[in-house]
């Protein structure tokens, strides 16, 4: 167990609510818990959380809140089951891994849409033992040549690299995460940092069904520019860059010199040592 997620107390019997399928499938008895985490999505929630309930009715459904002030957990309270947490995704995510009662764990962005059948896949490609955990094909909500090519990429490099990122909808064994201690306490990067350790653990899958995911802030700058920027961004992040540092880039944008940070550029990671040899993915 590592440092980003805390030991689990939950009784061997917590999973007995949970729905439970036929063992006529393989794969088909798994529970799947769906975590969603959150903050500020009153515009959205509500509409988020009935087409999930609709689509997989038989998972468990939690929101993670982050501390939203606009009324997300009491719109969400009548559709899944609200846990409050400190702010950051990592963190949010680890707490309802915590409190999943489920054998696999399925971490849903707010902003995106799942194909209804991707579930099926999941139980399907958890049968074989070997496999830990993966994602789904990445689309966007908006068709056009630059982000059909974004997505494809990243598609491929999450078949071939094995970095699956948020967007593409994270599924992984519990007990592979727990293993693993779970997400780092990163302000960003948590998913790629963590899909890196995942293929160390086992196999991972790219599954066919899809998770379109919001194109907003690509197209708010530009999808070529924000291609670029991204590709920087975790390139500073192999190279052993601050988080925090690449934090505050992130939320200025593209095109903004941020001013040197006192202290060292350079800080060691959780999960990892100081520097990491910069690799061209």
């Amino acid at each position: 167990m590592r440092l980003g997620m805390r030991a689990s107390s939950r009784p061997a019997t917590a999973r007995a609510g949970a729905t439970r399928r036929s063992p006529e499938h393989p794969g088909s008895d798994l529970v799947v818990s769906i975590i969603v985490p959150v903050l500020n999505e009153a515009e959205i929630i509500r509409e988020v959380l009935q087409r999930i309930r609709k689509d997989f009715a038989d998972c468990e459904l939690m929101v993670v809140d982050g501390g939203s002030n606009d009324g997300t957990p009491e719109l969400a309270s009548a559709h899944a089951r609200v846990i409050a947490t400190a702010p950051g995704r990592a963190q949010q995510m680890n707490e309802g891994a915590h409190h999943a009662r489920g054998d696999v764990l399925w971490f849903v962005h707010a902003d995106t849409v799942i194909a209804p059948h991707a579930l099926g896949q999941i139980r399907a490609a958890l049968a074989d033992p070997r496999i830990v955990g993966g994602g789904l094909t990445l689309r966007f909500d908006r068709r056009t040549p630059s982000l059909d090519y974004l997505a494809w990429v990243s598609t491929l490099r999450a078949r071939h690299l094995h970095h699956v990122f948020g967007d593409q909808a994270m599924f992984v064994r519990r007990d592979t995460f727990e293993r693993l201690g779970g997400f780092a306490p990163l302000p960003l990067m948590e998913d790629f940092e963590f899909s890196r350790r995942l293929h160390r653990a086992g196999r991972m899958v790219v599954l066919p069904a899809t998770s379109t995911a919001a194109s907003r802030r690509l197209t708010k700058y530009g999808t070529l520019r924000m291609i670029a920027f991204m590709q920087h961004l975790k390139l500073l992040f192999l190279a052993g860059v601050s988080p925090e540092r690449i934090r505050l880039r992130y939320q200025a944008g593209p095109g903004v010199v941020l001013p040197r940070l006192p202290g060292r550029s350079r800080t060691r990671h959780p999960h990892r040592g100081t520097k990491e040899k910069v690799h061209g993915d």
